[in-house]
């Protein structure tokens, strides 16, 4: 049941709002792919070392993407995607003037952070702000920009690239994430968990180092500077501690 407390002008900015910050999320996973021979020059890489730079953000997103419902439940669904938003928006500021691309592999990882909170929050609070039969609109509409924003990432990137700088890729999520702060603070409604367990420190541990180390096994398979018995034993590793984790 949706909450009485949600007036009806945040029921209709509640879509696009969670909209917006679905398509910054996703626009994000391929829109440096065009990109990436200019800022490979620009940093003084080889192109293939920007794997890292690729990997790192969807990677990000999905190691802790398992604490958002805790977070939400914990520390109220606004602030937890008001500061979603925060930290997409400083990690998106710190790529844009990063000169090392080992600084740029972490701010990535900051800003893919900031990402993984943003999408299972913004669905939570479509659950507990909408009635059964209105839910499906909702969520449908918030999908499609979560499906356009990986298709029009390479497209967008290749325009930015070739008529301004490529770190405007990055300075392009300002304005949203800034307009973003002011709406969710104004009009997203605060909701909590009625009971709040402890995080799963174990859990998140074995989970995120498998999903990370499973990962690097899959960017480095054919790399000729290791063995394929190292990356078999990675891979082992890989497996033992997400079975640890189911």
């Amino acid at each position: 049941m949706p909450d009485e407390r949600v007036s009806a002008a945040a029921r209709k900015l509640l879509p696009w709002l969670v909209a917006v910050a679905f398509f910054m999320e996703s626009l994000d996973t391929t829109i440096l792919n065009t990109a990436v021979p200019k800022i490979a020059a620009a940093l003084h890489v080889a192109p293939l070392s920007m794997r890292s730079v690729l990997s790192s953000y969807t990677l990000a997103v999905a190691v802790f993407i398992p604490v958002s419902g805790w977070a939400a439940d914990r520390f109220g669904t606004r602030r937890v995607f008001a500061s979603a938003i925060g930290v997409f928006t400083l990690g998106s500021c710190l790529c844009g003037i990063s000169s090392d691309i080992h600084l740029l592999v972490l701010c990535r990882i900051l800003q893919g952070m900031g990402g993984a909170m943003m999408v299972p929050v913004g669905r939570l609070t479509l659950v507990r702000s909408f009635e059964r039969s209105e839910l499906v609109g909702a969520m449908s509409f918030v999908a499609v920009p979560s499906l356009i924003g990986p298709m029009l990432g390479p497209l967008a990137g290749g325009l930015i690239v070739r008529y301004l700088h490529w770190r405007a890729i990055f300075f392009v999520n300002l304005p949203i994430g800034l307009v973003g702060l002011y709406l969710v603070y104004r009009h997203l409604p605060d909701f909590f968990g009625d009971r709040t367990t402890r995080l799963d420190i174990v859990g998140l541990v074995l989970f995120g180092s498998g999903i990370a180390l499973l990962s690097y096994v899959l960017e480095v398979f054919g790399d000729h500077t290791l063995t394929l018995r190292e990356i078999l034993g990675l891979l082992a590793m890989a497996v033992t501690l997400l079975a640890g984790y189911a």
